[in-house]
């Protein structure tokens, strides 16, 4: 019998603050009396399973097209986020909340979001936003915080995001984000050790 991690997903119930996982990644939120968080990922399982997520969190979810033609997932717009994008920016700027340690939950949003794993296997990215480099090195310290210190990579070029290695660190996220989704069509799309 395996003890859940207190970082687990399934450590504790969904809640609205899980989706601080998108805006770790490239999700976007609009807010004024109401809020909204949505996000372009590049494919149709990632859009299902944070559509899925943000329903196990009481929200609605809405899974559309992008104008280039990318899945766009996006929440109705909602009082329930206004604290949420309150933590999140500072002015019209996303920011990272000071001190934030990521819940499994939040991980798992940001793995669905714009996780990869890299051709040898032993490593896993998390994508970080490009329109949004001040929320890179809290971000990193974030994952530290939570014992998984990552390298920074993709400031130029590709695209930026944080790399962990090493079987104890991708042992660590594994049991943080849970199991891979049912419908992923890609099996470098999730880590494993």
């Amino acid at each position: 019998m395996s003890q859940l991690s207190f970082f687990s997903a399934e450590a504790l119930p969904p809640a609205v603050a899980d989706l601080g996982g998108l805006l770790a990644a490239s999700g976007q939120v609009v807010s004024g009396g109401r809020a909204r968080i949505s996000i372009v990922v590049d494919a149709l399982w990632r859009a299902e399973g944070i559509a899925e997520l943000i329903a196990e969190a009481g929200l609605e979810a809405e899974i559309t097209r992008s104008d280039e033609g990318s899945p766009l997932v996006r929440t109705a717009s909602v009082v329930d986020l206004r604290p949420l994008a309150e933590q999140w920016t500072r002015g019209a700027v996303k920011a990272v909340p000071p001190g934030w340690v990521p819940s499994g939950r939040q991980l798992r949003f940001w793995a669905l979001a714009a996780g990869h794993g890299e051709a040898d296997g032993e490593r896993f990215v998390l994508g970080l936003d490009s329109h949004a480099p001040d929320t890179h090195a809290p971000l990193a310290q974030a994952l530290m915080r939570v014992g998984m210190a990552p390298t920074l990579i993709g400031t130029r070029g590709s695209g930026p995001g944080l790399r962990i290695s090493g079987r104890r660190r991708l042992g660590r996220l594994v049991e943080s984000i849970g199991e891979a989704p049912a419908n992923m069509d890609d099996r470098t799309g999730w880590p494993h050790v």
